[in-house]
C-alpha cells in the first residue's frame, strides 16, 4: 500500500517549521539555556573553588538574595541603572523625533544627513566609549578645550568622568551618541508612511503645525514610537561596554549599573553564585519595565 501524500497545508507546516529549527536550536542553545543555568546557580554558593575543581554549586535557598539586600552596592547599582535609563531614552527620543521632523522636510542637505547619519551607530559600542574619554580627556580633550576657548582659559576644572556628579552623563551622552541614529531612521520610516493628503486637509480645516503633529503625525507613529522606545529601554538597561570601558563603574561607584555589578560579583569577586542573582533580579527588573510600558501604552491608544 502506498503511503498517503501530505496535503498541501501539513506540507507547508513541516517545511516552516524545518526552517525554524536552526534558529530555534541557537536560541535554545544560547538564551534559554544559559538563563535557566544563571537563575539556578543564583540559588546556590557558586565560588571559585566551584570553578577550579569544577564541583556543582551547594545549594544556599535565597542567601545570595539576602547578602545582597543588606549592601547597599545593589540599591546604588538599581538607581544609578533606571536614573541612566529612564534620562537616555527620554532625551533620546525627544531629540529622535526632532532630527526625524527636520529630514523630513524638504531642507537643504537632508538626504546627505540621512546617508551619514547611521554613522555613530555602526562604529562598534567599545571605540565609541574610546571616542568619548578623548573628548572628555580633562587636560587635552576636544571638549575642554572648545569650553576653555569660551571661557578664556578661565576652566580649571573639566573632568567630567572622574567627576561623580558628571560621571553616568558623560556615558549618557557617549549612549545618546550612539543610539540616537537608529531611533530618527526608524521614526523616519514611519514620518514618511503619514498619508499626505489627510495633513494638507487638516491645514486647509486651519490646524496648524502643533495641532497637526499631535492629532495627525503622533497617533500614526504610535507602533513605531512603541517599538524603537522598547529597543531603547532594553539596550540601555543592559548597557555594560560603555559603562566598563569609559569608568569601570567609577568614580566612588557613582557609574556602577547591575550590569556592572553583577560582572565584578562573578567576575571579579569570583561569587557567581551573587552575580547570577544580581542578573536574576536586573533581568526581571527588565521585564517588568518593559511589560508596564507597553501596558501603559496600549491604555494611552485606547
Amino acid at each position: 500500500m502506498k503511503p498517503k501524500p501530505l496535503s498541501s497545508k501539513r506540507s507547508d507546516t513541516l517545511f516552516s517549521l524545518l526552517l525554524d529549527l536552526p534558529a530555534f536550536l541557537l536560541l535554545l542553545s544560547f538564551i534559554v539555556v544559559p538563563i535557566v543555568d544563571s537563575v539556578i546557580k543564583s540559588f546556590q554558593a557558586y565560588g571559585v573553588k566551584n570553578i577550579i575543581t569544577k564541583k556543582p554549586g551547594v545549594w544556599n535557598d535565597f542567601a545570595n538574595y539576602l547578602y545582597l539586600f543588606k549592601t547597599d552596592d545593589f540599591v546604588g547599582a538599581t538607581l544609578h541603572t533606571f536614573s541612566f535609563v529612564i534620562g537616555v531614552v527620554l532625551v533620546q527620543f525627544l531629540l529622535a523625533i526632532l532630527l526625524a521632523l527636520i529630514l523630513n522636510s524638504n531642507i537643504r542637505g537632508a538626504r546627505f544627513m540621512r546617508s551619514v547619519m547611521m554613522t555613530p551607530w555602526v562604529v562598534p559600542t567599545v571605540i565609541s566609549a574610546l571616542i568619548w574619554m578623548w573628548l572628555f580627556q580633562p587636560q587635552y580633550g576636544l571638549l575642554k578645550y572648545l569650553v576653555s576657548l569660551v571661557t578664556f582659559g578661565h576652566l580649571s576644572d573639566f573632568a567630567i568622568l572622574n567627576n561623580p556628579s558628571t560621571a553616568l552623563t558623560g556615558v549618557g551622552v557617549a549612549a545618546l551618541w550612539k543610539q540616537i541614529p537608529l531611533m530618527t531612521l526608524l521614526l523616519l520610516a514611519g514620518l514618511q508612511n503619514v498619508p499626505q493628503d489627510i495633513s494638507e486637509a487638516a491645514m486647509i480645516d486651519g490646524a496648524g503645525k502643533i495641532r497637526r503633529f499631535f492629532s495627525i503625525i503622533l497617533p500614526y507613529l504610535s507602533p513605531v514610537i512603541k517599538v524603537s522606545v522598547s529597543m531603547s529601554i532594553i539596550e540601555n538597561f543592559k548597557q555594560f561596554p560603555l559603562f566598563w570601558t569609559m569608568t569601570g563603574g567609577g568614580p566612588n561607584n557613582s557609574t556602577t549599573t547591575l550590569a556592572v555589578l553583577s560582572y565584578r560579583e562573578a567576575f571579579v569577586g569570583m561569587n557567581l553564585g551573587s552575580g547570577a542573582a544580581i542578573t536574576t533580579l536586573w533581568m526581571l527588573m527588565m521585564i517588568a519595565v518593559i511589560f508596564g510600558y507597553n501596558k501603559l501604552f496600549r491604555v494611552q491608544e485606547m
